[in-house]
């Protein structure tokens, strides 16, 4: 993988795992709900205005369009175990900007997905 595909995967990786910590704040300022007929539209309205969900839905839009270009570049069998980069963004990320747990399991996993991940990319 050249730099300019490898820096393709990593950019629709990392906009990926964006938007889901941008859509994670945005729940958070909405606090847990049920999905009931009269939560529809306070809910609605709450996440179509605000400024986390849109700037995660905004994230994923981009993130499709590197992702095709990455696509374009690199056999499907190869990008898509590049994914699993971002549940370790996601998992550091999470701990450090929403205090979620960090443990000793979840840190062996972290170890297995870069060793799995570095695996895949030398193929």
């Amino acid at each position: 993988m050249n730099p300019l595909t490898f820096s393709l995967v990593l950019t629709g990786v990392l906009l990926n795992a964006c938007a889901q910590l941008l859509l994670k704040a945005g729940t958070n300022r909405v606090g847990e709900f049920a999905f009931t007929l009269a939560n529809v539209l306070p809910i609605g309205t709450r996440f179509a205005f605000s400024p986390y969900i849109a700037g995660g839905l905004a994230c994923y839009v981009v993130s499709v369009g590197v992702w095709i270009l990455a696509l374009s570049r690199v056999p499907v069998s190869v990008a898509y175990p590049m994914l699993s980069i971002g549940y370790i963004v996601n998992a550091v990320a999470a701990w450090w900007l929403f205090g979620e747990s960090l443990g000793a399991q979840k840190l062996v996993g972290i170890a297995f997905i870069i060793a799995g991940v570095f695996l895949v990319a030398r193929s």
